[in-house]
């Protein structure tokens, strides 16, 4: 009924991150007063795109779970806009959905999207000591 109400949430405070985290990337590439830059890795993905990949990987679900529950009629463009919401005993069931399918997809979301990053990072450092290796030879 609204169990994408919680990797929703979750999506808004991973893009409010990924945007302070953008800004803050941005800064420590822009030159300095000094006129030097701050050396960046090659090769390395900012961390700010991993955390769009997850926003991405959320949003991506919240759009489908909701056009699912709107086409069941679960969500309707009046209030109390949850069908659930409207009865006491309905409520109660929606509660109990989103503390267990809700928070269990927000979870194994977030578990993929850390399996993503460890490989990525994997990945990229095979590749940084590939090429360091190569440069020394």
């Amino acid at each position: 009924m609204a169990c994408f109400i919680v990797p929703g949430a979750e999506a808004i405070v991973a893009t409010a991150v990924m945007i302070a985290v953008k800004k803050h990337e941005s800064r420590l590439a822009a030159p300095s007063t000094g006129g030097a830059k701050v050396p960046q890795a090659e090769n390395k993905t900012p961390f700010s795109k991993k955390l769009g990949w997850l926003c991405s990987l959320l949003w991506g679900g919240v759009a489908l779970l909701a056009f699912e529950h709107i086409w069941h009629g679960e969500v309707v463009p009046f209030p109390p806009f949850l069908t659930a919401a409207a009865d006491p005993v309905s409520k109660a069931e929606m509660l109990h959905e989103m503390a267990t399918s809700g928070v269990a997809m927000a979870v194994l979301v977030t578990l993929i999207w850390v399996g993503m990053v460890i490989v990525s990072s994997v990945l990229e450092s095979k590749s940084h000591s590939a090429v360091k290796a190569e440069g020394k030879v």
